[in-house]
This record gives structure tokens, sequence and C-alpha cells, in this order.
């Protein structure tokens, strides 16, 4: 049977999400992921254009699968609820795909990565400063501010492994905000 271009393409987008997440973006050539989805290196450049244009495409991909996956981790009841879930979220976010979030923090200082990163992270802000807000904290920028920061490092530290005591940590923040 022969197979179709749509598993070619998703071969080449698998491999392609390996190696610059393993290798790096700029360490890994359109022939090395050619070689390795099986497929032909003229294939790569007819399905994206360029490797840009590929790593654009799995990024902006990864983002809808991430959406899609966790839709109703937006939803707001109560405060305490959207703020473990918040805190919560990292570790979700790189267990259901941690490939996709050791590429993100691979390029987490390439400027279209950054930026897609953002817009996934701004409508939460101003939720979080509803929770704290509602909770009566003295200063509810700053608990944001400061909140996402960890978010931010919590899911940058465990995609590369580097995170030890998740649960622990993760407990630890939810006593602090007299979540649980």
């Amino acid at each position: 049977m022969k197979e179709s271009v749509l598993s070619r393409k998703e071969r080449i987008m698998k491999e392609a999400l390996l190696l610059f997440s393993d290798q790096g973006y700029t360490n890994t050539s359109t022939k090395t992921i050619a070689q390795n989805a099986g497929v032909s290196e003229a294939l790569i450049f007819k399905h994206f254009g360029n490797k840009d244009a590929l790593l654009v495409y799995l990024i902006k991909s990864g983002y809808r699968k991430v959406l899609t996956h966790h839709r109703g981790m937006m939803t707001y009841r109560e405060p305490k609820d959207f703020l473990r879930t918040m805190i919560n979220l990292p570790n979700k976010l790189v267990s259901a795909e941690p490939i996709f979030w050791k590429l993100q923090e691979r390029l987490s200082h390439h400027p279209f990565s950054k930026q897609q990163h953002e817009q996934f992270m701004k409508p939460v802000q101003p939720i979080i400063h509803r929770a704290f807000e509602e909770l009566g904290y003295e200063n509810p920028e700053l608990e944001t501010q400061f909140l996402l920061l960890i978010i931010d490092s919590f899911w940058k530290k465990e995609a590369i492994g580097e995170l030890e005591h998740v649960m622990e940590l993760t407990l630890f923040l939810e006593k602090k905000y007299n979540l649980i």
C-alpha cells in the first residue's frame, strides 16, 4: 500500500521536532531531517518552503494542539480553583507534549517562538490578577507577576529535565496561596 503524502508530512514534522529539540534548530539540517524521516529533502521544501517555515509550522501547530487538549484551562469559576489550575499547568503541559516544550525552552529567545508563547500566556494574566483581587491580596499585580514568573520557570526547567520535586513544589505553592 502506498503511503499518503500526509503521513510523510507528519514524519517530517515529527523528526524535525525531535531533532530541533535535541540538537537545536541551527544545528539541524533539512538533509538530516529528510534522512531521519525517510523522505527526500525536496519533499520538505515542497511541504514547508524552507527550514524557517517548518519551524514556524511546528510552533504554531504545537500551540494549537495545546489549546485543543487544554481547552478548559481558561475557565474561571472560582479564584482558588483557577490559581490551582495555573500552578499545575506547567506539569500538565510538559507531561502531555514533552518534546514540544523542550523545543520551546531551547527557542525561548527566538523572536517568533517567544512571541507565540507570550500570545499563549497573555489571556492568563488578567484572570490571575482577578483571582488575587477576589482573594483580597494586598498587591494583586505583584502576586500575578510573581506567579507568572514561577509558572514560566517551572515549565522551562521541567521541559529540560532540571526540575526536581515537581509535586512537592506544586504543593508548596498551593499551600503558600492557601489553595488546599
